[in-house]
């Protein structure tokens, strides 16, 4: 076997290397076998990855089972929640960059075979596959599964429950000890936030890809023996991936993003994907149009109605048969392509046992939940270049809109509004600036979203920063171009209407083209947020939220 690894372990000139890995404890017959990264995220500030090395463990038992040689390293992790509101929230995005390029430069810095990548949540996941479609060395996704869902007074409850909490008790809808029970009870453990927020979307998309195993997007945190069993096929997977010569690039095909949009449409995941999909393809080589991810949209049906879009919860998704028995109905209407390659096959071979267990959580195609998918596009003279919304936690009233417009020129300055009773309903909020460039970062918008859900107030919000997986309601984000770079949104006015039409994928504010070429022909370019550091950097190179918000 030529192994990448035999770089840096064979020959006279590698003696120096061989002893650098004899310091470590790895004995000459390990050398002999292909070197496995174990890309662990485990860390102590996010929940969902405080058990990750339990997880690498049974990996490394897998990978040396299988005739490899596990060698163990870190990649950093953010905590969208706890980043959510204020600067901090500015980082999470960028950290998807930094993952990727960290994990670039120990693979090529060490010659590693091949990876297993142990990511859970929000920006980890997307940053391992874009490294795994940039790097194209045999790679395996191994998550860490989704947190079980808290209890409140006989209901099921979780983060989203929380950041809604503050408009109930801004609201006088709850007290403060009521809000204090729900806090300690919402989160009961380890994993990624229980609903089909973004973490737990993007580890259904690497199922969904091929680029991970069946059951790693839902198979709870807790159930330590299945996510062990898993781990160690992942281990021995890895291996059999090298020695086959699989490559990421043969699994990361346009049909295999084709897959994995179809998935999400039908089981209404979170708008993120809509950057993160872009921008593995993007590191794959493959361009996916905003106008891809709408054509999907129309003709697959959404057949799972999970949090926020619904009560149940990624458990709930589990026992009905997982994301194999989503692909299995899907494939009904001939939206999956069966033939594409997985780690382990095509995707037919790891379907075709698959069935529905719980028909109340997985709709059949003939009667979902709705007939088209969980995301629409939007476009108009308000977004030139597209904007995205996720449908399927839109309720029917709101699906089409006309308000005033309220406009803000950053995140705390609508918060505040919001939380003083500025918003009446029929308004729309807009928050701008925090785009990719203008936040920069492009900040998650859960906080006022959720406030204003808690609240109970009928308004619209539009941004051209982005919403949380969690995040429900007529909230439109990935407004493009951004108003940073000159988009309309920067032109919009205290009291101009905005017309919402989401059916009719319509996104308009009701100005004339004169008037919006006065406007800007006034505009003046805002001086940068930030001026020192990475997020200085990133600014420079990022480019707009309908290609990805890669870094060019």
């Amino acid at each position: 076997m030529n192994l990448k690894s035999n770089t840096v372990k064979k020959g006279s000139t590698r003696a120096a290397h061989r002893s650098l890995f004899y310091a470590m404890g790895y004995t000459p017959q390990e050398l002999e076998k292909p070197m496995i990264g174990i890309v662990n995220a485990f860390n102590e500030i996010i929940p969902g990855h405080m058990h990750l090395r339990d997880v690498a463990a049974a990996v490394k038992m897998g990978v040396a089972a299988g005739g490899g040689m596990p060698v163990e390293f870190p990649a950093i992790g953010i905590c969208d929640g706890i980043a959510m509101g204020h600067d901090g929230m500015k980082y999470p995005l960028p950290s998807r960059e930094l993952i990727a390029d960290s994990i670039e430069a120990m693979a090529i810095g060490h010659q590693f075979d091949g990876l297993v990548l142990i990511p859970n949540c929000d920006k980890i996941v997307p940053g391992m596959l874009m490294a795994a479609a940039r790097l194209n060395i045999p790679c395996i996704v191994m998550s860490g599964g989704p947190m079980l869902t808290g209890r409140h007074q006989g209901r099921d409850i979780s983060v989203s429950t929380m950041f809604e909490a503050a408009g109930l008790f801004e609201a006088g809808k709850i007290s403060a000890e009521e809000m204090d029970q729900m806090e300690k009870s919402a989160c009961p453990g380890c994993g990624s936030c229980a609903g089909m927020f973004t973490a737990n979307t993007m580890n259904c998309m690497a199922e969904a890809l091929g680029m991970a195993l069946p059951g790693n997007g839902t198979i709870p945190a807790v159930n330590f023996g299945a996510r062990r069993m898993l781990a160690k096929q992942a281990g021995a997977i890895a291996v059999d991936l090298v020695k086959r010569n699989v490559k990421p690039r043969d699994i990361l095909t346009r049909k295999a993003f084709e897959n994995a949009m179809t998935v999400d449409m039908g089981i209404g995941g979170s708008s993120n994907t809509v950057l993160h999909l872009t921008a593995i393809a993007y590191e794959a080589g493959i361009e996916l149009p905003l106008s891809l991810f709408d054509e999907i949209s129309a003709k697959t049906p959404y057949i799972t109605k999970l949090s926020p879009g619904g009560t149940l919860h990624i458990q709930d998704l589990n026992e009905a048969g997982g994301i194999s028995a989503v692909m299995k109905e899907l494939s009904k209407l001939g939206r999956i392509h069966t033939d594409a390659l997985t780690v382990t096959g095509v995707v037919n071979e790891r379907i075709k046992d698959a069935a529905i267990m719980r028909p109340e959580v997985i709709k059949t195609v003939e009667a979902p939940h709705r007939k088209t998918g969980g995301i629409a596009i939007l476009k108009g003279n308000l977004a030139p270049d597209g904007a995205v919304v996720k449908e399927s936690a839109v309720k029917e009233d709101m699906l089409v809109f006309e308000g005033i417009a309220r406009v803000f020129n950053s995140e705390e300055a609508a918060i505040e509004a919001i939380i003083g009773k500025k918003i009446k309903d029929g308004d729309v909020v807009i928050i701008r600036y925090e785009g990719p460039k203008g936040g920069p970062g492009m900040k998650e918008m859960l906080n006022p979203t959720a406030i204003i859900v808690g609240m109970g107030l009928k308004v619209a919000l539009l941004t051209d920063g982005r919403f949380s997986g969690a995040t429900q309601g007529a909230c439109i984000g990935h407004v493009s171009p951004e108003a940073m770079e000159g988009g309309p949104i920067a032109l919009v006015e205290e009291g101009d209407i905005i017309s919402i039409d989401i059916p009719g994928r319509k996104l308009e504010v009701k100005v004339s083209d004169e008037d919006m070429t006065k406007r800007k022909a006034a505009w003046v370019k805002p001086a940068p947020k930030v001026t020192t550091g990475y997020l200085a950097r990133y600014a420079k190179l990022v480019t707009s939220a309908n290609t990805g918000a890669v870094l060019k």
